[in-house]
């Protein structure tokens, strides 16, 4: 799902027009985002929380080069799904081993 997508399915579930629903939306991702630069983290309950997370420095080795290079410590977003959405998820979906892989089906 896309974010037009998710736009349409809201409006479809509030009854607001679909202008509304993205500025709805719009705006929600505003407020998280700026949490999550004031360093805040964003908890909804059942769902999940978005915080910031510190990543510390580390050397990698360039792929192309074979090189050593240093990757500077960093703060990245972070999201960890709450109890009722792990289970709703657990519940609806399998992992099914194919040939190319693990990939993820309706049960």
């Amino acid at each position: 799902m896309n974010k037009g997508e998710f736009v349409e399915e809201l409006a479809e579930k509030t009854g607001f027009t679909k202008k509304d629903s993205k500025k709805a939306l719009d705006e929600t991702l505003d407020i998280i985002t700026e949490a999550l630069e004031e360093g805040d983290e964003v908890m909804f309950t059942g769902f999940g929380k978005f915080e910031p997370r510190a990543r510390k420095a580390t050397e990698r080795i360039n792929p192309q080069t074979g090189e050593m290079i240093d990757v500077p410590a960093k703060v990245v977003p972070k999201f960890k799904a709450g109890k009722t959405l792990r289970e709703t998820v657990e519940e609806n979906l399998e992992a099914v081993e194919t040939e190319e892989g693990l990939e993820v089906e309706k049960s």
